[in-house]
């Protein structure tokens, strides 16, 4: 017989509030066809996009989170000292070590919270908030502060013609914490390394020591570029609309819900062609209120789904008890869909 005493936790786990951040400044597609040979009327057919948000110098990765996260706690009615875990995704914090969760715990005023980061792309959100579900249910943390956050400009060639106009800065976030009663279903997600090349960084960070230059892409002025994020559009539009749809009805098969039962559909905003291939391969009937913040958002990667949450329910397209679909997808190329309801 074990002499481990066995964990207790809730029952269940639910979202009890969401906050997001969305940068000062507004770049309308104008701005980025100041570098690409392309038109506005070709980037909104094509995405659906625009605008996007940069960040500005002090709009930092956890300075953006510690703003979403302050709404998100004050959101649930809870204190910051209660929150027993910070879960970050991202992969636009660029100092390798120690993890951003941890700045963001101590600004927050935690109380010593377990805290690091992850990195699952646009499917990152997913992730934390499955992990996070698991530390309520299981004992280890009461309550878990889960943010998806990004400074993708930072990591945008501005002269790549496929992408340039794509990417957005932002920060959401949600605390996850104790339910009686079934709030967040189970989670559908996997990942597909054979595909890891339709999405991916440019060139890696250890191209850049000292000696190793050469051949590096050039932009206009001759500097050599930054890495930036770049895709093999068509492979990924095709994979995106024919094989997460299935994941998003595994989901809604896995939380035993019909598309009648929905109330709201939220997946990352990659592009409202996808988005709207999805709503018609799922056939979710007319009712159902589909998030298209990329409109005017971008696509923030890890942080698209709760920003999207949080606008939906600030505006009134969603309330809370709503039943929600959530799924996320990217580089990787890795996936996570679940049910829940919003806050």
């Amino acid at each position: 017989m074990s002499k481990i005493k066995p964990s207790k936790g809730a029952p269940y786990a639910r979202i009890l509030g969401v906050g997001g951040y969305r940068p000062t400044r507004v770049v309308p597609n104008e701005v980025i066809l100041e570098r690409i040979d392309s038109s506005d009327e070709w980037i909104r057919s094509r995405s659906g996009i625009e605008t996007r948000h940069w960040a500005g110098p002090d709009e930092t990765v956890a300075a953006m989170s510690v703003e979403a996260a302050g709404k998100a706690i004050a959101d649930s009615g809870i204190d910051a000292e209660q929150i027993g875990a910070v879960v970050v995704s991202t992969v636009s914090h660029f100092s390798q070590t120690p993890a951003v969760a941890t700045e963001i715990a101590d600004k927050l005023g935690t109380n010593k919270a377990a805290a690091f980061d992850i990195s699952a792309g646009c499917a990152g959100f997913g992730y934390g908030l499955t992990l996070a579900k698991g530390m309520v249910v299981e004992g280890s943390a009461e309550y878990v502060l889960v943010i998806g956050v990004e400074r993708l400009s930072d990591l945008t060639d501005l002269e790549d013609r496929a992408t340039a106009f794509l990417f957005g800065d932002g920060a959401g976030a949600v605390v996850v914490g104790p339910s009686k009663e079934p709030a967040i279903g189970p989670t559908v997600w996997g990942s597909e390394g054979d595909k890891a090349g339709t999405i991916k960084q440019t060139v890696s960070w250890d191209r850049f020591r000292v000696g190793d230059l050469a051949e590096l892409p050039l932009d206009r002025e001759g500097n050599v570029k930054f890495p930036a994020i770049t895709q093999e559009g068509q492979a990924v539009f095709r994979w995106a609309v024919f094989e997460m749809a299935k994941v998003a009805q595994q989901a809604l098969d896995a939380a035993g819900i019909s598309p009648d039962d929905l109330d709201v559909f939220i997946p990352h905003q990659a592009n409202v062609r996808i988005i709207d291939s999805m709503v018609k391969t799922l056939k979710l009937p007319e009712h159902v209120t589909v998030a298209r913040d990329i409109r005017t958002t971008g696509n923030t990667s890890a942080a698209s789904i709760p920003l999207a949450m949080e606008r939906l329910l600030a505006t009134g397209e969603a309330k809370s008890g709503d039943t929600a679909l959530v799924i996320g997808f990217g580089a990787g190329l890795v996936y996570a869909a679940t049910v829940v309801t919003l806050p």
